[in-house]
């Protein structure tokens, strides 16, 4: 796919991803199911960030950035320093959450592993015929 082409798909995906996102957070009740979407648009998120900005990166290393970074987020939860950061300035807890849970490990590989296989079906187009 062309570079423009998978950077202007990259952007429709995130918006849509942080419209689900904020739909999970701000309306759904919280629950475990919603945690795990919560996380797993997380990673897309930045999944879809990482390609707009680097759109011939491949995807595999796309994805182990995104999943990179989203454990690495998750790790640096456990500092307890993100819940002080969001005391001060709620929305930060957006980025960087606020609670360490083992769980959330996870559900960013998984979810960057499913973002890889999109990337690459969207990115697939079917053989077309030469204009004559």
């Amino acid at each position: 796919m062309p570079p423009t082409r998978r950077r202007t798909t990259a952007l429709l995906a995130l918006a849509a991803v942080v419209a689900a996102g904020l739909v999970v957070h701000l309306v759904l009740p919280s629950n475990t199911a919603t945690d795990i979407a919560g996380d797993a648009l997380y990673t897309v998120a930045v999944y879809a960030a990482l390609v707009m900005v680097l759109p011939r990166l491949r995807p595999f290393v796309v994805g182990l950035i995104a999943g990179g970074w989203s454990v690495a987020v998750e790790l640096f939860q456990a500092t307890g320093i993100p819940v002080d950061l969001a005391e001060r300035f709620r929305p930060i807890a957006l980025v960087l959450g606020t609670g360490f849970d083992a769980r959330d490990i996870v559900v960013y590989v998984c979810a960057a592993i499913v973002a890889v296989g999109a990337d690459v079906a969207v990115g697939r187009s079917p053989r077309r015929e030469p204009r004559r």
